[in-house]
């Protein structure tokens, strides 16, 4: 059994799912470095009054069974509502909802199955997300946009494919430029701050490869004359953008991460927090050490025989003690960023609802309108109803993308509460006077861009993979638009590198979020 320590820089998914999966396969001791005071990276769960925030939104759902089960040995799926009709079958079991009567004592570390519903926001309306192009779209496109949309999708179709040179000329390729324009271009500049035409189409292929308008209709005509059966909460044969259920821990994925991180501890491993890493000692083609500021400000260092990134690739190239080639370093700089604020406001109700007049159902909506910033707002109390201190009152969160150098990302808290309340209070979706409370939370560096110098990253990773003790893993890490999942699964393959003496990161790096996960692939 390998023995050793390991130094994990991070405390998110990535660097958590490593030192779970060091303690059950070797006899390496990890130890967690997090520059921030909180578990969780991006998948934290914030506290306020009594109520939480999700940062981002987290499903639990992955086509990986192995990230299925390795969530549920951690957090089982609660006691279901007694329909008795959702299952999960993962690799080594079945894992009914109806399980035996919950212990008392761990009744909170469940999953919930929760029923995804996500719309777009657009002229004031609602619709369909994915989009649908039923009558009710129809209608509400109005004939002009309908006609044009129409027939935009049929040159899609029949003439030959664009090629695909960037995020444009992918989402045309698939949806028209109609559909592409009304129901992609606004949002997709709102995330990322620049004109489509000049972002990656990977991008479209890591988030979005298996969507097309024909998977969606093809989709909602399964769903439609599917007979009533079990429900399979893999749903493996569903694109991951159109699934229909997920599992959501009780409090939040801050609650998850903080239980494996507890589960770390207890078995010897040790997590500081408020360390922040810049400097990483290279011997030739190793890593020696790594040190920092601890959160008193002193210096501290730890030395190890394996160490696992997740920091953003730009400051783990900065930190090395040997200065990197000039190419390199030039990549590097040229890497972007977005970063993303999130504004909680407790209301006591909102103005739309759904037809019959209940309180919406979505988890996500995703914001087109052109005339304000906001590009997502999430309704907490769907993602669980324990996320919220009141249940009277609704608990909402307004996403908006920008960079660390823009006005809006520099605004006092009050003042950016303030324009996020009169946002939705402009595009109808609450009003101002029945805001109660708010909580701004900001997060550098959430989402690694695919334009800049990202078409030479390859520079990097060829660089970075000639440290033979590095592995660089999870969304910043890899400066990949991961899934939480995807991030689980290239720690578990750098885990199992190191047990089976692989030396080629290349198993790490092919791990991509929409196909069904390299383990799976090749265990065909």
């Amino acid at each position: 059994m390998k023995q050793g320590t390991a130094i994990i820089i991070g405390a998110g998914p990535a660097g958590l799912t490593a030192a779970v999966e060091l303690q059950r396969r070797t006899g390496i001791k990890p130890i967690l470095l997090e520059a921030s005071h909180e578990i969780g990276g991006i998948s934290r769960t914030v506290r306020y009054k009594g109520n939480r925030m999700d940062i981002g939104g987290h499903r639990f759902f992955s086509k990986s069974d192995r990230v299925m089960q390795w969530w549920l040995d951690l957090m089982p799926i609660q006691a279901d509502n007694g329909n008795g009709e959702l299952r999960y079958q993962g690799q080594q079991r079945n894992i009914p909802a109806a399980t035996a009567a919950p212990d008392p004592h761990t009744d909170d570390l469940v999953m919930l199955v929760r029923q995804r519903k996500s719309r777009i926001y657009f002229l004031r309306r609602f619709f369909d997300y994915p989009i649908r192009l039923t009558a009710e779209t129809l209608r509400k496109l109005g004939l002009l946009r309908s006609v044009r949309a129409g027939i935009s999708y049929m040159r899609a179709t029949l003439l030959p494919r664009r090629q695909e040179h960037s995020l444009e000329d992918f989402l045309i390729n698939r949806f028209g430029r109609q559909l592409y324009l009304t129901f992609f271009k606004s949002y997709t500049e709102k995330v990322w701050g620049v004109p489509c035409h000049k972002i990656s189409a990977e991008w479209g292929a890591q988030r979005i490869k298996g969507l097309s308008l024909k998977g969606v209709v093809v989709h909602f005509l399964k769903k439609t004359f599917a007979s009533r059966r079990a429900a399979d909460i893999a749903q493996k044969q569903t694109e991951t953008s159109l699934i229909e259920k997920f599992l959501y821990p009780k409090f939040g994925p801050g609650q998850f991460w903080e239980h494996a991180a507890t589960l770390v501890q207890q078995a010897g491993g040790e997590i500081h927090l408020g360390v922040a890493i810049d400097h990483i000692q290279v011997d030739g083609d190793r890593i020696l050490a790594v040190s920092g500021a601890n959160h008193n400000g002193e210096r501290v260092t730890y030395a190890g025989d394996y160490f696992f990134s997740t920091m953003p690739v730009r400051d783990l190239i900065r930190s090395l003690s040997t200065p990197a080639p000039p190419d390199v370093h030039e990549v590097s700089e040229g890497l972007m960023y977005r970063d993303f604020i999130t504004v909680g406001l407790l209301a006591k109700r909102l103005s739309v609802t759904e037809p019959d007049g209940s309180a919406l159902k979505d988890n996500w909506i995703y914001v087109q309108e052109p005339d304000v910033l906001l590009g997502r707002l999430q309704v907490f109390n769907n993602w669980s109803p324990w996320l919220v201190g009141n249940d009277d009152r609704v608990w909402i969160g307004l996403e908006y993308f920008c960079n660390d150098t823009d006005s809006l990302w520099k605004l006092p808290d009050d003042e950016m509460a303030r324009f996020a309340i009169g946002e939705v209070a402009k595009i109808g979706i609450l009003k101002a006077e029945d805001v109660e409370d708010s909580h701004v939370v900001r997060v550098p560096k959430t989402y690694p861009a695919y334009f800049g110098t990202y078409d030479r990253f390859d520079v990097i990773r060829n660089y970075t993979d000639r440290f033979q003790n590095l592995f660089l893993v999870g969304r910043n890490g890899m400066h990949k638009y991961n899934n939480q999942d995807h991030s689980m699964l290239t720690a578990m393959t750098a885990v199992e590198n190191i047990v089976n003496g692989v030396t080629t990161k290349d198993n790490i790096w092919s791990i991509n979020t929409e196909m069904e996960y390299h383990e799976e692939k090749t265990a065909k």
